[in-house]
């Protein structure tokens, strides 16, 4: 059968509708992955926690806020590279940064932080103060700091916070229920007591901060608008904030959740699509070229050649594949190349034994013979009139071992044996099982990588599934 025919056979059949399109989805999103994602993503953002320290730890995604009765925080984040006031007070002026929250949920955020970036000035520090202005126009003071003065033999200008930004988390701040407490006092005094909302404030501080207190010491949800203001004090125009960033911490995020370390496994999972697809495309690409080629050299020139790939094929066939990566990968050390070159290795031999049984019979054919009488060389009889003959098979073989590969380094993965520096579905899998993450509930940190790798075995199935009409006439026919 021509490739074009093939094709089309492919497409009269339902599951190889299904496998096709499915594959080239996930073809498409590869793309887009290797297109944007940085090449260190793995060790420069994925294994880095200072990236993740602004996201929230061990969270559902954002999306099952629909099926709660309960409307849990989102994620928020409110970046500023512009103050909103400036005042100059002779040499010295004062900038005002707003970042603006909008609470609108049954539940406090789950921490409140302030990221400065890169400051520079010339002879004094900045100086800053933060204060949280609520809906109800209380101003709770949350922190005050000034930026890390000039060092011993250094000379100006001053550079901070240029390779780490300086970040605060002002839910943490041990000063944060005092302040609170007497920032509410002005108000509600007079409707409750004050060392009853002390008692409440020191084991939930951020139900106060964004709550209105009640008399029998309880908080109700005070919904709105808040204000974080960012007051700077600078001593010379010329200094430079670069930017101000506030984060007020959701107890939902994103389309697939965070982990217990706060990193956003929609970008986990994206990244692990193109190991995966390059590990089942290549490992069975390389294995069935190899196990084709020595099948096809093996049954047509037989004698001591036959008799030495039949022998070396069987020996390598009867090697347990999944122990002797492990013992390898603690020699050697987990790298990624190193499974792939064990999976091809040891991925040929069934298939020279199969492509062997398939020649043996043809190397005898009228058509065979005919190319011997006038002279063609064996490389070309081999490739124009043997290989056509095995071609289906081979293919069909080659889509078949795709998802093994597959299965293999996701297994490898799960026991803790795959390369750290690439996030991969079974990476996820494996920390997600460490952690606890079944036996505390965190459903969204299993369920998806594991969807996605019965997904990626179950589309090269169809594939496979559709290419039996190509592979047997008999099935064509009927």
């Amino acid at each position: 059968m021509r490739r074009r025919s093939a094709i089309s056979q492919l497409l009269a059949s339902v599951p190889g509708r299904l496998g096709l399109g499915l594959l080239a989805a996930l073809t498409l999103v590869s793309l887009y992955v290797v297109a944007t994602y940085p090449l260190d993503f793995g060790p420069a953002r994925w294994s880095n926690p200072a990236v993740w320290s602004d996201f929230p730890s061990a969270v559902p995604p954002a999306w099952t806020n629909q099926l709660s009765r309960e409307r849990r925080p989102v994620h928020q984040v409110v970046v500023a590279h512009e103050p909103s006031e400036v005042a100059a007070a002779g040499s010295r002026e004062t900038r005002v940064y707003e970042l603006a929250f909008v609470q609108d949920a049954d539940e406090p955020p789950t921490f409140l932080s302030f990221t400065l970036g890169e400051v520079r000035y010339a002879v004094r520090p900045p100086q800053y103060a933060l204060v949280l202005v609520r809906p109800d126009g209380v101003r709770v003071p949350l922190a005050r700091e000034a930026v890390t003065g000039p060092r011993p033999g250094e000379s100006g200008p001053y550079v901070r916070y240029a390779q780490t930004p300086h970040r605060l988390l002002l839910s943490g701040e041990r000063r944060l229920p005092e302040a609170i407490a007497q920032a509410l006092s002005s108000i509600y005094a007079e409707a409750v007591d004050a060392e009853v909302v002390r008692e409440a404030l020191r084991a939930r501080p951020l139900v106060g901060l964004f709550g209105v207190p009640a008399a029998d010491g309880s908080f109700e949800p005070l919904l709105g608008r808040y204000l974080l203001e960012a007051r700077f004090a600078v001593a010379d125009p010329g200094d430079v904030v670069s930017s101000v960033k506030g984060v007020a911490g959701g107890a939902v995020y994103g389309l697939f959740g965070t982990d217990a370390i706060g990193r956003d496994l929609a970008e986990g999972l994206l990244f692990g699509l193109p190991i995966a697809l390059l590990i089942g495309v290549l490992a069975s690409t390389l294995s069935t070229a190899i196990g084709t080629a020595l099948g096809l050299v093996s049954g047509f020139v037989g004698g001591r050649t036959d008799l030495v790939i039949q022998r070396v094929a069987d020996v390598m066939n009867n090697v347990p594949v999944l122990p002797l990566l492990i013992f390898l990968v603690f020699i050697l050390g987990s790298r990624l190349w190193l499974i792939l070159a064990i999976l091809v290795v040891f991925g040929w031999p069934g298939l020279t034994i199969m492509v062997r049984s398939m020649v043996l019979p043809l190397r005898a054919s009228p058509e065979v013979e005919a190319a011997r009488t006038l002279g063609a060389p064996t490389a070309h009889i081999l490739r124009h009139h043997v290989f056509p003959h095995t071609a289906p098979f081979v293919f069909a073989q080659l889509i078949f071992s795709a998802p093994g590969a597959i299965l293999a380094e996701a297994g490898l993965s799960f026991l803790g044996l795959g390369d750290p520096s690439l996030p991969t579905w079974g990476q996820i899998l494996e920390q997600g099982f460490r952690t606890g993450a079944v036996f505390l509930g965190y459903w969204w940190w299993v369920v998806p990588p594991g969807l996605l790798i019965v997904l990626t075995a179950v589309t090269f199935m169809l594939l496979a599934l559709g290419m039996e009409t190509v592979v047997n006439p008999r099935l064509r026919e009927a």
